[in-house]
């Protein structure tokens, strides 16, 4: 907080001046879309939702990762329109009863890639429908009032991305190891099965 922008703390602020600012790098790097906010905010305007996307389209040499929770808007958004190659697009999905039915409004939208962050999860998701999904990124929840996270749900997701060809990423365990105790400080063990997820989506950017 104090940084130029951030004067009315977390109210939504449209700030105009600074959509052209990657255009400006010319190293090729992955920007977080509104990493503390969310693109898809009722009262973010599709005009300047529009503004975003061309900043993204002209800026063909970065990849710019955009995740929500709004996505009802996002698909009224997406409807008749394709999203640059290099945006990939994402939902949250963190339990069965908000997450799950994101996963479906996502699949509407025409994107190259497609990801699910299933951070942090709160519950088993059971079966999931991975059609045309590229991504899924699992972890778990940190702070002082994280919920533990269980590793036979990793698990599950694990291998429902591996038999439906999605790629699958494992972030962290967060306030909770695998061992099923709470730590004083965010672990960040990444272990499943006794190894490492890092997988990422293929393409052509």
């Amino acid at each position: 907080m104090g940084t130029p922008g951030y004067e009315q703390g977390f109210e939504l602020t449209l700030i105009e001046s600074r959509l052209g600012d990657p255009l400006k790098r010319k190293k090729s790097t992955v920007y977080f879309v509104n990493s503390m906010s969310d693109l898809f905010h009722e009262e973010v305007p599709f005009a300047y939702i529009d503004m975003v996307f061309e900043t993204i389209k002209q800026a063909h040499w970065h990849t710019f990762q955009i995740l929500t929770k709004r996505a009802d808007r996002l698909a009224e958004y997406f409807t008749g329109r394709v999203a640059p190659d290099n945006a990939w697009i994402g939902v949250s999905v963190e339990d069965k009863k908000y997450g799950l039915p994101r996963i479906d409004m996502l699949r509407s939208v025409n994107a190259s890639v497609r990801f699910l962050s299933v951070e942090p999860l709160l519950e088993d998701l059971g079966t999931l429908d991975l059609e045309n999904i590229h991504w899924v990124i699992v972890g778990g929840e940190s702070g002082p009032k994280a919920r533990p996270m269980k590793p036979d749900w990793v698990e599950s997701i694990q291998a429902q991305c591996e038999a439906q060809g999605a790629a699958f990423f494992f972030k962290q365990w967060g306030g909770w190891g695998a061992d099923g105790k709470k730590r004083a400080k965010k672990y960040n063990g990444r272990l499943i099965n006794g190894r490492t997820y890092d997988e990422m989506p293929i393409t052509t950017i």
